[in-house]
């Protein structure tokens, strides 16, 4: 091994040292068969293979791509767009910013983020960079894995919950040039902007930008506003619209 060679090796067991040292956040349900799950889906299905007594363990899993806390590629909503195989590794390792609106979604599970939010968030925490990963708190989350609370259906079967509005993604899309986004609900628009729009006009405009969103985040509420780093740890499954993610956080 060369001297220089010997110096990238040693910089790179420092590099993993000190991320060791940081703390570090699941941001991932843990889900199953009888978890929460987009209502046009089947529940996941999970069978028992092999067990000891044969020599060794196995299952067999099956469930639709966006189950979970999950990861959606480019051409879940968008033709000729990138699969979940054809995103490079840097992009799923990113900067995060969580702009916090869980009070808001509290006492109005209509909530929709708009562009005066984030210029508020700005003006608390700084401007948003580019090339970061946002992430809208909500603590949605917090109610997992109860279906009825997670729905949060009213009498006449109509869901609320809270989300994106499409003016706030394109200013951090077109404005902040920030590269991802993720939340803890569903969807990325809010219930009522769906019902108003008849479509998911937030997510499809996320994914026409052909990146990446995680939805059914958890765990938000234990992150900065800034300074923290989300790692979205996926398989690599030919031609897949999204999969199941692990994601985590490290604190600065």
């Amino acid at each position: 091994m060369t001297k220089n060679n010997l110096q990238t090796v040693n910089e790179l067991r420092t590099a993993i040292n000190v991320l060791k040292e940081k703390k570090w956040i699941d941001l991932t349900h843990t889900f199953g068969p009888t978890s929460p799950h987009f209502s046009a889906f089947e529940s996941a299905e999970f069978k028992t293979l092999f067990t000891h007594e044969d020599g060794f363990f196995a299952q067999s899993f099956t469930i639709p791509g966006q189950y979970g806390t999950h990861l959606d590629a480019p051409i879940h909503f968008v033709q000729n767009k990138r699969y979940l195989e054809e995103l490079e590794l840097k992009e799923l390792v990113l900067p995060l910013i969580v702009i916090d609106k869980s009070k808001e979604a509290a006492l109005n599970n209509d909530f929709t983020l708009s562009v005066d939010d984030i210029l508020q968030f700005e003006a608390e925490n700084g401007k948003i960079e580019p090339d970061t990963f946002v992430a809208l708190r909500t603590d949605w989350s917090k109610r997992w894995p109860n279906h009825d609370l997670f729905n949060n259906k009213d009498s006449n079967g109509n869901p609320h919950a809270p989300g994106w509005g499409i003016d706030a993604l394109q200013f951090l899309f077109e404005e902040r040039q920030i590269k991802a986004i993720g939340h803890e609900t569903f969807d990325t628009d809010s219930a009522v902007d769906y019902r108003k729009n008849g479509a998911l006009l937030g997510e499809y405009y996320v994914l026409e930008q052909d990146t990446y969103q995680v939805e059914l985040l958890t765990n938000l509420d234990k992150l900065p506003a800034n300074g923290a780093v989300i790692f979205n740890i996926v398989p690599k499954v030919e031609k897949a619209s999204g999969f199941p993610v692990r994601s985590f956080a490290l604190l600065p």
